[in-house]
């Protein structure tokens, strides 16, 4: 009967396990003391932030009702802009020019060149003189985002599509590319917005590359149209020829009555005439197709809102693509700047007193 001895390299391998263990424990015991001692002094922070708030509430509320008080005398006795606006569509791939054309438009603007403004316009100066500036903005919802990620995504190779990733699209995606586009107008003076937006309108319409590429379409459309009546005619012809084969065939059974069976679940029993009249509507249909694209195509751009005349005084104040009423803004802002200076002050005082 043997006995197991213990070796000093077991005892060796043993004792290095239980440091081992011993050291991954302590590790993990101060990452999370680390981890706690940092949530704790967050909340104590938070909670500290709380008692100084609560300690200035009445400076901080008269902060707020002074910056409301000064919004509202600045929307008194500030010179009101007013703000009007249209909704565009774009039947084709235009964006992009009319995004620089708002740019360039609104650099003629920061420069007060009217006149190169009118005469870019065709229109009179006077109609421009009192614009402040031009804004334009793609109207899109989060859903109509993701019909275009799956359109675009159908016209990628398979194994491609698995790299994109929906966010990484739509913060790539220049907004021109969406068809409906918000162009707005600010102005001082209350007026004349109609001339102005369908000078913009008129001015996209008439370039020379979308009208090549319009004409362009519009012969393609064409010529589908006549291929496709032409090859109605012809069915017609073939009909009369069908038409008059069945006659004769009918005439020389005499005595005899014959019956046609069109039934859809045989082929067999398909005549020609019933392949031809398929076919027709088909054809027919593409026709319908067809004068609806032309309709489509006869502008680059068009409004599909009305073309107001007079805008609207509006006072608020655009902060990350969110509207804030003026009245809002400035008590928000006078708040926040008032607590920036307590907390300042408070802190010179804690350097003071570590200092001593």
């Amino acid at each position: 009967m043997s006995k197991e001895i213990n070796t000093p390299q077991n005892n060796s391998e043993e004792i290095d396990l239980g440091q081992l263990f011993k050291l991954i424990g302590n590790m993990f015991q101060r990452f999370f003391s680390f981890i706690g001692s940092i949530l704790n002094k967050l909340f104590l922070a938070f909670v500290w932030f709380v008692f100084f708030v609560k300690k200035h509430s009445i400076i901080l509320l008269i902060s707020g009702v002074l910056g409301f008080a000064y919004g509202f005398f600045k929307e008194k006795t500030s010179d009101p802009v007013f703000k009007s606006s249209i909704l565009i569509k774009q039947n084709y791939n235009a964006g992009e020019t009319l995004y620089n054309s708002i740019n360039y438009y609104n650099g003629l603007l920061y420069q007060n060149d009217y006149m190169a403004l009118a005469e870019e316009l065709s229109i009179d100066s006077s109609d421009v003189a009192s614009i402040v500036d031009f804004e334009i903005e793609a109207l899109i919802t989060e859903n109509d985002r993701l019909v275009q990620f799956d359109r675009y995504s159908k016209k990628l190779d398979s194994a491609l599509v698995s790299t994109i990733d929906y966010n990484d699209y739509v913060e790539n995606v220049k907004e021109h590319i969406y068809e409906m586009q918000q162009i707005v107008i600010n102005s001082k003076t209350n007026g004349n917005f109609n001339k102005v937006f369908n000078a913009i309108v008129k001015r996209l319409n008439s370039i020379t590359y979308f009208k090549r590429e319009q004409e362009k379409d519009i012969r393609q459309l064409e010529n589908r149209k006549l291929a496709i009546e032409r090859a109605l005619s012809e069915s017609d012809t073939l009909k009369i020829v069908y038409k008059k084969v069945l006659e004769n065939n009918l005439e020389q059974k005499n005595g005899s009555q014959t019956s046609i069976t069109i039934e859809g679940s045989d082929d067999k029993s398909l005549t020609k005439e019933f392949d031809l009249y398929k076919s027709d509507i088909e054809l027919r249909r593409e026709l319908v197709s067809i004068e609806r694209e032309k309709e489509d195509k006869q502008f680059i751009i068009e409004t599909i809102s009305n073309t107001p005349s007079k805008g609207f005084i509006d006072y608020s104040i655009e902060i990350s693509g969110k509207s804030i009423n003026l009245k809002v803004f400035y008590a928000i802002s006078i708040i926040l700047i008032v607590l920036i200076i307590l907390l300042m002050l408070r802190f010179i005082k804690f350097i003071e007193r570590y200092k001593s």
